[in-house]
């Protein structure tokens, strides 16, 4: 079935990301996130410029500087934050209230009303997430929570907006130009909060290797190329893999204690990935069944819109 397969691409991204707050917690400069996010969104943006070989036109030229204000900068600059404020499994289980932010401000802005299994799967998720919050071990900083809340509505809420937007060009493009921008956007903060750029030792550069080409160029492509094919509903419970990556990663790279609780919302979290699942529940718009999509509803499916032009590059 296609769209398992799209399940399974769109499934790299949250994995990535989950091991993304172990690489930043463990080998970053902990006082650099402007520079840090700067790092990670260049590099990434520079190879899949280079991949797609696509530049913005009209329009685009402002919606890459909104989607990479919102996707990139305030996004990347918080995560960075909570992940050096936060144990790794804090950091990434707090993100997985993001299935239940997107299916409500997709709801909003394009009109996808979540299914009842994907309800589910929201409140099944965030039920774990809860137990693997609340009941693990380890100092939580109220900052890193804020940062970490934060982060998740950002991203939730330009997720949604990109999927909006970018129905008529090309994924690989419009992640690019995000990308881009959001880290132009972020050196001359960087440059006046932080001064000089921060000395790198070998272990960063890998570290930031990891960080802008796999959890960012990669992950982003595979991201959006899901919200592209997939409903936000569907696409943001698998985000749910994220806080299973990191509490995994955790306890066997960091040496974090894993409760029976927290075991048990691990488990939990699963269950919502698996009511996710295309097929058995799909998004309604504006209460209809489902069926062919009307002129009217072209605004807001994945795909490319039936033009007949060549999509915009």
């Amino acid at each position: 079935m296609e769209a398992n397969r799209w399940v399974v691409l769109t499934a790299v991204a949250p994995v990535a990301w989950g091991a993304n707050y172990f690489v930043t917690h463990e080998f970053l400069p902990a006082d650099s996130p402007f520079y840090g996010a700067a790092l990670r969104a260049l590099p990434a943006g520079a190879v899949l410029l280079a991949l797609s070989r696509k530049r913005p036109r009209g329009d685009w030229w402002w919606r890459s500087a909104v989607l990479g204000l919102l996707n990139v900068s305030l996004f990347f600059v918080l995560v960075y934050a909570a992940s050096q404020q936060l144990p790794t499994s804090v950091a990434s289980t707090v993100m997985a209230v993001s299935p239940l932010a997107m299916m409500l401000i997709a709801w909003a802005l394009i009109a996808e009303r979540p299914g009842a299994a994907h309800l589910a799967g929201a409140v099944v998720g965030l039920t774990g997430t809860a137990l693997m919050l609340l009941t693990g071990d380890g100092t939580v900083s109220t900052g890193g929570i804020l940062a970490s809340v934060a982060a998740m509505l950002v991203s939730a809420f330009g997720h949604i907006l990109a999927k909006r937007w970018s129905t008529d060009v090309d994924v690989l493009a419009s992640t690019a130009w995000q990308l881009t921008a959001g880290g132009l956007l972020l050196l001359p903060l960087a440059a006046v909060v932080e001064g000089a750029p921060p000395a790198l030792s070998p272990s960063a550069l890998l570290a930031f290797g990891y960080v802008s080409l796999v959890a960012t160029a990669l992950a982003f492509t595979a991201w959006f190329a899901g919200l592209r094919h997939l409903p936000a509903a569907t696409v943001g419970l698998l985000g749910l893999l994220n806080p299973v990556t990191g509490v995994l990663l955790g306890v066997a790279v960091a040496g974090e204690t894993l409760t029976l609780q927290q075991l048990g919302g691990l488990g939990l979290v699963l269950c919502g990935v698996v009511l996710g699942r295309p097929g058995r529940a799909g998004p309604r718009r504006g209460g209809r069944a489902p069926g062919p999509p009307s002129a009217s509803d072209s605004r807001a499916l994945p795909g490319p819109r039936p033009t007949g032009r060549p999509p915009a590059g």
